[in-house]
């Protein structure tokens, strides 16, 4: 026979013994009362309202903080590895991911292309993240950044630009994306 106090912690020593004769004489079936020291588990009524308060406020703030988050990223789209998307018109996506390859014209917010994605076509972006390969024209309203294993060419502007060792950047550049932009010609820089 297991003892149950090895298996669920040690008991009070001044009850065990006068409990464990009571509890061995009780036929099997018959419910056990309020004093007996083998019940497992409390019913849902004894819990402290104060517990259930501080459980309900904190499942109440991971619910606001998840709808928050949701509402920063917005719509987003995420082309996989493997996968290629050809000849289409992506609109109304606030964040475009691309890991495998895409072949389109966009305007969105950020597009942010993985290390083995590559995009080529046409895309007006707030916010531009490349760690893979862009070719074609891309307007990036913000902000720029290449990334060390990003390859960008084709027609480019710009607001700002970043770009870290061992990114390129060749073909029609122009700082500013407005009719005063900056012809900078650039054929390569790292």
């Amino acid at each position: 026979m297991l003892r149950s106090e090895t298996l669920f912690g040690k008991r009070d020593s001044t009850n065990n013994t006068s409990n464990m004769t009571s509890n061995t004489a009780q036929p099997i079936g018959s419910s056990l009362t309020s004093s007996s020291p083998l019940r497992t588990s409390a019913p849902a009524a004894s819990v402290p309202a104060s517990l259930d308060n501080s459980v309900a406020k904190a499942a109440a703030a991971s619910a606001s903080a998840a709808t928050a988050s949701t509402n920063e990223v917005g719509s987003k789209l995420i082309v996989g590895p493997n996968i290629k998307l050809k000849g289409v018109e992506i609109t109304d996506c606030d964040t475009l991911v691309v890991e495998g390859r895409v072949e389109a014209t966009m305007d969105s917010r950020v597009i942010q292309i993985a290390e083995c994605g590559a995009f080529k076509g046409s895309a007006e972006i707030d916010i531009a993240e490349i760690h893979g390969e862009f070719d074609g024209d891309l307007t990036v309203r913000q902000k720029l950044v290449i990334y060390a294993t990003g390859k960008v060419t084709g027609k480019i502007r710009y607001g700002k630009v970043v770009i870290e060792e061992g990114g390129q950047l060749a073909g029609d550049v122009q700082v500013g994306t407005s009719g005063t932009a900056r012809n900078l010609s650039v054929a390569k820089a790292s």
